[in-house]
């Protein structure tokens, strides 16, 4: 009997592995759109490694996104030069910018930030937001991952080797971004996955009218980041500290963010109190992209994906959407958001498909092919009706933003390659 059941616990073990492992089915791997949008993206990716037209800079947020699709077009020095440039602007507590530009090159009122380590840029941080840090671990390890260049870690550049740096990265959250009381990590109130807070016009900045809270995008990024530092750990002790971590956000996330009953995430749990009116419901809001990370990070469980695609499919119906891409729905009323984001813009309920293909990164991770191809076909056939990956949409699909958006690209590109098996 002992035997048996040794045998049916690796037989069940087998099973897990093959349905994590799976590939498509052939049609759904061969579709003849991915070649048409894979060579649009590649073509674009090849230009530079600027978030798009619209924009000067390198911003990791979105370089995050695309850095595999640039390693497919792009010399390998110039990707790591990019992840390099970062480490030259890390502050002394660990902290990394949102983006570099040229110098003198932007004509955007940032407070910008100026290194010796790196004199040919100036830089900026967004400081409502908390995902910078973790972008670029992220980064680097799909840039590890990809090359299969694990000595880059070792690599000393500016004074640590990039491993040390990252550390660092990490430990800046861990001594400044984390609440006790709860154990997650904080940032200003944004738009689910947003970078822009409600409180002033120019909202990319903490000030003293910022309302502090913990929200599901940063720490499914952290948890994220975490399981990426556990993998590229060489020391035992290391790997093992990471691990421990983002289990410990994973639980927190699930116990302070989760809301059973109505299988979705709180958009916000607040510190102290609220930017908004007593009696704005903002719990009935769906968060579309802070979902889609955290199925990523591995912090839903195989029933609450299947709700949480339903909940997308349901916004996407109800607000006449082409895609799931609808960052929240409802979205936040005018009255309510003083920032002045209306409705179904930008952030404020845009469709993104920089958000929307991270869920087919999520259904394909747990083998749900045909949903995967399902939400994929309509952001597919966007593009190629433009010709062109366009920053954001408008519910009807009229193209917003920047005219070429890298981050649209390098998703789509994820998406396609996870459909192929590769």
């Amino acid at each position: 009997m002992k035997k048996h059941a040794i045998l049916l616990t690796v037989a069940l073990a087998i099973l897990a592995s093959c349905k994590n492992t799976s590939k498509a089915p052939e049609p759904l791997r061969t579709d003849a759109r991915y070649d048409e949008v894979e060579k649009l993206a590649k073509n674009l990716a090849s230009q530079g490694f600027n978030a798009g037209s619209s924009y000067a800079e390198v911003w990791i947020r979105d370089y995050n996104t695309f850095i595999e699709l640039s390693m497919e077009t792009m010399p390998d020095s110039l990707v790591r030069e990019n992840l390099n440039t970062f480490f030259a602007f890390q502050g002394e507590d660990g902290n990394i910018v949102d983006g570099f530009v040229p110098i003198n090159k932007s004509d955007v009122p940032y407070n910008f930030i100026y290194s010796d380590l790196a004199p040919q840029y100036m830089a900026h941080k967004n400081t409502v937001e908390t995902d910078q840090e973790t972008s670029l671990v992220q980064a680097v390890a799909k840039y590890v991952r990809k090359s299969g260049n694990k000595e880059y870690l070792q690599q000393e550049v500016y004074g640590a080797t990039v491993y040390e740096h990252l550390v660092r990265c990490m430990e800046y959250i861990l001594n400044c971004k984390m609440d006790s009381r709860y154990g997650l990590v904080t940032g200003a109130t944004t738009v689910d996955w947003g970078d822009v807070q409600p409180e002033n016009d120019w909202g990319v900045r903490l000030n003293e009218n910022s309302h502090i809270c913990c929200d599901p995008y940063d720490n499914a990024m952290f948890v994220l980041a975490l399981n990426d530092m556990a993998e590229m750990a060489t020391e035992k002790a290391d790997r093992q500290r990471w691990e421990k971590l983002s289990k410990e956000i994973t639980k927190n996330t699930r116990q302070y963010l989760w809301d059973e009953e109505n299988q979705k995430f709180r958009p916000h749990l607040y510190l102290k109190d609220s930017p908004f009116p007593e009696d704005f419901p903002e719990d009935s809001i769906f968060v579309q992209g802070s979902t889609a990370v955290a199925i990523l990070a591995g912090i839903l469980e195989d029933d609450e994906i299947d709700a949480s695609l339903a909940h997308m499919l349901d916004c996407q119906k109800k607000a006449n959407a082409q895609t799931i891409g609808i960052t929240v729905y409802p979205p936040y009323p005018d009255e309510v958001y003083l920032h002045r984001m209306a409705p179904y813009t930008y952030q404020n309920g845009g469709d993104w498909t920089w958000f929307g293909a991270r869920m087919v990164h999520a259904l394909a991770k747990y083998g749900k092919w045909q949903e995967a191809h399902d939400v994929l076909s309509p952001m597919l056939d966007r593009v190629i009706q433009n010709q062109s990956f366009y920053e954001w949409y408008k519910p009807d699909g009229t193209p917003q933003g920047s005219g070429t958006f890298r981050g649209e690209a390098g998703v789509l590109y994820t998406a396609i390659e996870m459909m192929r098996g590769n």
